[in-house]
């Protein structure tokens, strides 16, 4: 298990975090997220043996959010 954070600047509003947590928690292996809109970041906390953090940004990414590495 480990917590990552990321930062996402295009999170703007209450949208973007409901898109970002709902689209992640299908996820396998995310256990839980937090979307912060104002510190733009999301808080992952993944089991390792089942997703790589590459995977979480992917699909963030997929679902129209740019992620800052």
């Amino acid at each position: 298990m480990s917590k990552q954070n990321l930062s996402v600047p295009s999170i703007s509003c209450g949208h973007c975090k409901a898109t970002i947590e709902k689209g992640l928690a299908g996820v396998d292996g995310v256990q839980s997220v937090a979307v912060d809109i104002e510190s733009k970041t999301v808080a992952v906390e993944l089991d390792d043996g089942k997703v790589t953090l590459p995977v979480i940004v992917q699909n963030i990414e997929d679902l129209g959010y740019d992620v800052a590495q």
